[in-house]
């Protein structure tokens, strides 16, 4: 019997956006502020390091992809090239790591909807969960859809900032912190006012910031034409990273002093407050609730296709290949949403340090996907210098590239282990990959 295949229903404008959501998530709009109060005004250099590393790791996914029509996500050529050991790993830690990002949304949007409705968190973040799992069992074209008009959300948002911003830097607009000039970049400290500690302290902030940036790769089975549209999405990447990340910041260093700005709370609310927009604080509410429901919604949608793929490959329960009458994996959606439901539910119970130690190690496992994706990469340009050869999207610098993303990848973990805020979270994430090696070693094939 054939087996059941995903439709190629993305079309261009689905993947661009796609794309773009997942380099602008929460980490940008609520968790730049710690970042800012770690590094300063260096946080601009933190970004641009990491979003730089980020676009290679890219490229890298983009070639990989592009070598084999046949590939419907990472961890198939992981298992190609490094071996079915990484596959295996690689494929069930991406599924968590996307569970522990997606519970900590799911209960961020119950956590935004209390600015408006006096309900316990858990009731809307339970409807919004139910709304997205009904959306995506309908069609990947309209999962598409969501993603498109979340990101357009963000963007006009930014955009905003970054044009109000502009207009204040040169008018040298007074605000109750002081005046609106470039000279708030290095006039309280200098670029790095917290030293180099602080500089590379952020950097574990700035990568969870970046999470989410491979989803082209996910979604690179359901694409309609995928020479053209991952080649396009994945080349805007930097554009994207300089606009939306370090234009966006850049503004708000100008517009505030960053000693002004409170770790707790978004910049992004706190500049347009400052420039007198009474409904301020409501408007920036409703972008992060739709932030955090994108960002469950891209949750549910790479959790369900991770799944599906480890399924077909023969390293999770049969049941989860199965398709419904609209090609979506309905099995692997539905396991994936009771959960992450289950976080949510869970998660109002557990204290505020135990969710910056979910999110820290969910940042933790994405550097373990990104690094097998440089490691395929390196395993692919030697054992096959022929596809390499004919490659339409070849990736630059191979394989010195890798190897310095991969040293950097070391020392951002060399960092979080001497940091105590992360240093609990790096000590237990070993765990999970101890645990994945048993059930690799011990598991009988599903049939």
């Amino acid at each position: 019997m054939a087996k059941q295949e995903l439709k190629r229903d993305l079309k261009n404008r689905h993947v661009q956006l796609i794309a773009i959501g997942g380099t602008i998530g929460t980490g940008l709009f609520l968790g730049s502020g710690k970042a800012i109060q770690l590094a300063g005004p260096s946080i601009l250099f933190s970004y641009l390091i990491i979003g730089i590393a980020l676009f290679f790791v890219m490229r890298a996914l983009g070639e990989l992809l592009l070598s084999n029509a046949g590939y419907a996500s990472f961890t198939e050529f992981a298992t190609e090239y490094v071996g079915p050991w990484a596959g295996f790993v690689t494929g069930w830690t991406y599924w968590f790591c996307w569970i522990m990002t997606a519970m900590a949304d799911i209960i961020a949007v119950g956590v935004y909807m209390q600015y408006w409705f006096d309900i316990p968190q858990w009731i809307p973040a339970l409807i919004c969960l139910v709304i997205l799992l009904g959306l995506n069992l309908l069609t990947v074209k309209l999962f598409g859809e969501l993603e498109f008009w979340f990101a357009i959300i963000k963007v006009i948002t930014i955009i905003a900032l970054i044009v109000v911003g502009i207009i204040l830097l040169i008018i040298g607009f007074n605000t109750n912190s002081g005046t609106v000039s470039l000279t708030n970049l290095w006039n309280h400290g200098g670029m790095f006012p917290n030293g180099i500690s602080g500089f590379l302290l952020s950097l574990q902030l700035v990568v969870f910031s970046f999470v989410g940036v491979e989803l082209v790769g996910v979604s690179a089975a359901e694409t309609a034409n995928p020479r053209k549209n991952i080649p396009s999405a994945i080349n805007k990447i930097p554009v994207r990273i300089l606009l939306f990340y370090v234009g966006a910041l850049f503004v708000i260093l100008c517009v505030n002093p960053w000693t002004q700005l409170d770790a707790t709370s978004s910049p992004f609310v706190e500049v347009f407050a400052l420039i007198g927009i009474p409904v301020a604080a409501g408007i920036i509410n409703f972008v992060v609730l739709t932030s955090a429901a994108s960002a469950c919604n891209s949750g549910l949608f790479s959790t369900s296709r991770i799944l599906y793929t480890l399924s077909r490959n023969g390293e999770a329960p049969a049941k989860l290949e199965k398709l419904n009458k609209q090609a979506v994996p309905s099995n692997a959606l539905l396991t994936s949403t009771i959960v992450v439901s289950i976080g949510a539910l869970l998660s109002k119970l557990i204290p505020e340090q135990a969710f910056t130690v979910v999110t820290t190690i969910s940042a933790i496992c994405f550097i373990w996907v990104w690094s097998i994706i440089l490691i395929s990469h390196i395993k692919y340009s030697k054992t096959r210098p022929d596809l390499r050869a004919k490659s339409t999207f070849k990736a630059p610098f191979t394989p010195f590239v890798n190897y310095a993303i991969l040293g950097l990848f070391l020392f951002i973990l060399i960092v979080m282990l001497f940091a105590e805020a992360t240093r609990l979270s790096l000590l237990l994430t070993p765990i999970w990959f101890i645990l994945l090696v048993i059930l690799y070693n011990s598991r009988k094939k599903y049939s």
